[in-house]
């Protein structure tokens, strides 16, 4: 069948804690979770996907300037193979 697709959701390391966010922790699985939302309404199986939430622990840059800190905060799109797909995603029902 079709790849599996895990969505990523990052942060950068300024901690949050507003009404909304009570952690970058909860930011991170939101952003994941908005773009699973997306994809599925553009048609793409729930089946195929998963959201995954890492707060500001896997950085793309160092957190040192405003625009470093802005890649930061983002959404990874990554396309499983078949045999990760198999070793990391729960088994079907």
């Amino acid at each position: 069948g079709p790849n599996g697709v895990r969505v990523e959701g990052h942060t950068d390391d300024v901690p949050i804690h507003t009404a909304r966010y009570r952690s970058n922790w909860e930011l991170s699985t939101t952003r994941a979770t908005n773009v699973v939302a997306f994809l599925m309404e553009r048609g793409v199986s729930p089946a195929r996907l998963s959201a995954s939430g890492y707060g500001e622990f896997h950085p793309r840059a160092p957190n040192d300037t405003d625009a470093n800190r802005a890649r930061n905060r983002r959404v990874d799109i990554v396309i499983l193979n078949t045999d990760t797909s198999q070793r990391e995603e729960p088994a079907s029902r």
